[in-house]
């Protein structure tokens, strides 16, 4: 039986991976798409931001009108939806229908995300659901270090398409898994629309939750263009770009324990604050490329480790502050995590198109002063342990 459990668990984990390459693999790929649709970089960027939008807007209440139905069908319903998502972008022929794919990918991945961990700690020993969760989202983190990368090096040798096509082989391989390893008649504690509605009205509550979506909004103002930034600023081609991605997502590895540590040792509202010092210090630097590669490789490491550090302490904080509706308050924190996304790259478009490339690094330092801002309001609003 535990045996079964752990294989499942890993299932699970690589569902997460085929979400996270599928959702964020367009980072790496402005460039081929713009050229191969004949669109600009700035609306290529739509793709992340569509994307991160219908995720935020459909998870919680896909989730929500999903509460009462069997775990098993949600989940290999939401894998099953993503995966066709993806099989309709590689098919695309414009941005138009490629947007649309971005949408019904979002909402395939707003059902299978939160319900995943919910099978996993359905199935996991008494007092070990942290890391039984740790395990499930290793996924997610993993996409970042090898999916992503390796999606953009996909998309410049053989063209965007091919990044898609792979999503949905890997995607359909950890569909046939599921659908062997979930087992029927999972136990769960049904979820409807008054719980999510009763979180929504909690404003401090709200407050603390979107301090994600303004973390992270001003880091993709720099994050969803870093490629073209690469390409245009740095000359990297398709080598290039792939290596400093991979280094990225190694800081984005190391920062998921790193904020774990710092959350430990100093609590996590002045992790949150020494985070946002961080980042205010290594975002404006994007405005300054040229650089010599090795300097350009340990500031995108740096803003890595110092960007991903965050999700530890902010979910610790979440639950301190809301411990009796903690599983809700986390799945708003997730969606919040694509509102932030759909903000940043919908901004960083903005500041693209009105200000130009060398003005993303400026415009993501501002916006985290701003971060910076909301934390310390925040805390004003109601006081929180340190």
């Amino acid at each position: 039986m535990a045996k079964r459990s752990a294989t499942l668990i890993a299932a699970l984990s690589a569902g997460n991976f085929v979400i996270g390459m599928g959702a964020f693999v367009v980072i790496g790929m402005l460039a081929p798409v713009s050229e191969g649709l004949s669109v600009t970089p700035a609306d290529a960027g739509l793709l992340l931001t569509i994307y991160a939008l219908a995720y935020a807007l459909g998870s919680p209440l896909g989730v929500a009108f999903t509460g009462a139905l069997e775990r098993r069908h949600v989940l290999l319903g939401g894998l099953g939806l993503f995966a066709l998502a993806a099989l309709l972008a590689t098919l695309a022929t414009s941005l138009e229908v490629l947007l649309i794919a971005r949408v019904f990918g979002a909402l395939g991945a707003g059902l299978f995300t939160p319900v995943a961990a919910g099978v996993a700690l359905a199935v996991s020993a008494p007092g070990a659901e942290g890391r039984t969760l740790a395990r499930v989202f290793f996924g997610l983190t993993l996409a970042q270090v090898t999916g992503v990368p390796a999606g953009s090096w996909l998309a410049y040798a053989f063209g965007w398409q091919a990044a898609f096509a792979v999503v949905v082989v890997l995607a359909v391989m950890a569909w046939i898994a599921l659908w062997n390893l979930v087992p029927r008649g999972i136990a769960f504690q049904v979820n409807g629309l008054g719980t999510l509605r009763r979180a929504l009205l909690d404003i401090p509550g709200m407050v603390a939750v979107l301090f994600t979506a303004t973390f992270l909004g001003a880091i993709y103002i720099m994050l969803t263009y870093l490629a073209l930034l690469l390409d245009e600023r740095m000359g990297l081609g398709r080598d290039g770009v792939t290596l400093v991605l991979v280094v990225y997502g190694l800081g984005a590895v190391i920062g998921n324990l790193l904020g774990g540590r710092l959350n430990d040792r100093i609590g996590s509202y002045r992790t949150l604050v020494v985070l946002c010092v961080v980042q205010l210090c290594c975002l404006p630097l994007f405005s300054y490329l040229p650089v010599p590669l090795a300097l350009l490789l340990l500031l995108v490491f740096v803003s890595a480790v110092f960007g991903w550090a965050f999700m530890a302490p902010q979910q610790a904080r979440l639950v301190g502050l809301r411990p009796a509706r903690q599983a809700v308050v986390l799945s708003l924190n997730a969606a919040a995590i694509y509102v932030g996304t759909a903000v940043g790259s919908s901004l960083g478009s903005l500041a693209l198109a009105g200000l130009g490339l060398d003005a993303l690094g400026w415009c993501a330092g501002l916006a985290m002063l701003g971060t910076l801002a909301h934390l310390l309001a925040s805390r004003r609003i109601q006081p929180e342990s340190a």
